[in-house]
Parts: structure tokens; sequence; C-alpha cells
């Protein structure tokens, strides 16, 4: 196979765990090895960030009671309560020292983390949901409390993560009816 060959699998591997990732929110009860933790961390941790600042962190629960006590505590949680494994990325605002236009973009920074972890979840026959903790208030203070993290540090969402124990429907057939060239 040569390099264009080889490209052309990775690319279509690529654009295949976009095409088929679905939010998972039952699971099995086998757990997540280590080797495939570090992996999606690994991925997630390749994102872009605003001047490549890269403010995350990433908690990694596994503990029932902990699953459970984030399930709790945060109103769309549940799929928490019944996964192997929880990612938790957080931003670290000490380390946010550039802001932009007036504005700080560690937001962007940690959505591309989530979105390259979610896809290397799919792409390693994983399930995942993203569930919304930033930039709501009390969700934020919620699961803090429940990780211990310091105030500067803002947990951005909850990722549940194991084995898919469901199969959604297929996506519809995308459109290019929102698609605009050069202007609306």
């Amino acid at each position: 196979m040569d390099t264009k060959d080889t490209n052309t699998a990775t690319h279509m591997t690529i654009l295949e765990a976009i095409a088929q990732r679905r939010s998972i929110r039952q699971f099995k009860v086998t757990p997540v090895p280590d080797i495939i933790v570090e992996q999606i961390l690994s991925a997630a941790q390749c994102a872009p960030s605003a001047c490549n600042e890269q403010p995350w962190h990433f908690v990694v629960v596994t503990e029932p009671t902990i699953l459970n006590d984030l399930a709790a505590r945060h109103p769309f949680a549940e799929p928490v309560r019944n996964a192997p494994l929880c990612v938790i990325p957080c931003a670290d605002l000490e380390m946010v020292t550039v802001t932009l236009s007036g504005g700080d973009f560690w937001a962007q920074g940690m959505a591309a983390a989530t979105q390259n972890l979610l896809l290397a979840a799919s792409a390693l026959g994983l399930g995942a949901v993203w569930i919304g903790t930033y930039p709501d208030q009390p969700r934020v203070d919620s699961v803090r409390d429940v990780i211990g993290a310091p105030d500067h540090v803002v947990p951005f969402c909850l990722i549940a993560v194991g084995y898919p124990a469901e199969i959604p429907t297929a996506r519809p057939a995308s459109t290019l009816n929102r698609v605009h060239r050069n202007r609306w």
C-alpha cells in the first residue's frame, strides 16, 4: 500500500468514527481497561486550544459512590450512574493567561478536547455521552464540590463512558441546505 492509500484509509477511519458516533446513555458493567482510558485521554489532549495554552485537566472517576453522587447532583447525569467510567474535563483558569479580543477562549479548547475524546471512544468501540456542566454555575459548583476541585478549576462537562448496552437509531442523512458559499 503506498502513502496515498494509507492516508485515504486513515481519513476514512476518522470519517467513519465521526459518522457513527452517537450519544450512548446505557452501558454494560464491563470496566474500561486503563490502556483504553489512556488512549482516549491522549486524544483529548491533542485538541487545539487558543494560543496552545491547553488549560485542561481530566478527572477520571470509576468509584461507584462518586458516580452516584455526580448523577444525584446533576439534573441530566443519570447515564453516569450506570457507566463504569466518567471523565470530567476541567479548565484550570490559572493556566489561561491570554485574553484575545477581550474574551477568554478556553471554552472552545475544552469543547475541542471533549469532542476528540468522544470520537476516540467511538473509534475504540466505546459509547459515551457529553453531559453539559459549564456555563451553568450551579452545575459547575456541584460537580466541583463532588470532585474536590479548587475554585479556579471549572468542570466543563461530564462524559459517561463504557461499552454500549444500546444501539441508537441511525442519524438522518445529512443535507447541505444549511451550507452557504461565500455569503449567507
